[in-house]
């Protein structure tokens, strides 16, 4: 009787074991879970744009060249306007060639080419003058636009009265010193006729160039200088109805 009991406990052994076995099997074939993906990140929200006192200027791209003028006869200068779009108001003018045909071509070419653009309003004299064209005020000033202003214009005094919304050529006291810079008055200056290149007239906006001229002033230098935001030379609207 002890031997059944001991054979019937070696069986239910193995049968244990055999289950144990296909248990072990049958676990290893089970399908593994899928690995969750990561969630993708969410875009960030973007932030308040910043804001600038004074915006960065971009320059018309429709410029011509630095010498468009460089062989224009003084017919044909004198049907071009220009047009100042500054930070106070719209000036506009018309040209004298007639009287300082260099005078005119110098800044004609100046205004195709894009170097008034950004320039500030950088000598007020009360009374008397606004003044502006140099290219050392502008936002950026490249090598090429460096070379042009020091390129000078030959004196060309004239018969032209300086007085109200005449524009004449800035210069040193040394003869033939004109580059870039030019000046619109606001008043009279007997003292200018016959030495000064006047050149042209503002024919709108007088009053742009008044409000400039009643700026906060540190001496003669504006506290605030106005800038031109973009200069641009087009045919004059009675030449262009022709």
């Amino acid at each position: 009787m002890k031997n059944k009991v001991t054979l019937f406990g070696k069986i239910i052994g193995i049968v244990f074991c055999i289950a144990v076995f296909f248990s072990a099997i049958k676990a290893q074939k089970a399908p593994t879970p899928p690995v969750p993906k990561p969630k993708s990140a969410q875009p960030t929200a973007p932030g308040p744009k910043k804001t600038n006192q004074r915006p960065s200027i971009k320059p018309s791209k429709n410029k011509l060249s630095a010498n468009a003028f460089e062989k224009a006869t003084v017919e044909m200068m004198g049907g071009q306007c220009v047009k100042f779009e500054t930070e106070a108001g719209l000036i506009e003018f018309e040209m004298y060639p007639e009287s300082a045909p260099e005078s005119v071509r110098g800044f004609l070419n100046l205004t195709a080419s894009g170097a008034f653009d950004t320039t500030t309003f950088n000598r007020v004299v009360k009374d008397f003058i606004i003044q502006g064209g140099d290219l050392t005020t502008r936002e950026k000033l490249t090598p090429e636009l460096s070379v042009l202003s020091r390129k000078t214009i030959p004196d060309e005094p004239n018969l032209i009265k300086h007085e109200h919304g005449i524009l004449s050529m800035a210069r040193t006291d040394s003869p033939n010193s004109a580059t870039t810079s030019f000046f619109i008055l606001v008043g009279q200056a007997k003292h200018l006729d016959g030495t000064f290149a006047a050149f042209g007239h503002v024919t709108r906006g007088i009053e742009i160039v008044e409000t400039i001229n009643k700026m906060p002033l540190d001496g003669e230098k504006p506290i605030k200088p106005v800038r031109i935001i973009r200069a641009t030379v087009a045919l004059c609207p009675a030449a262009a109805a022709q």
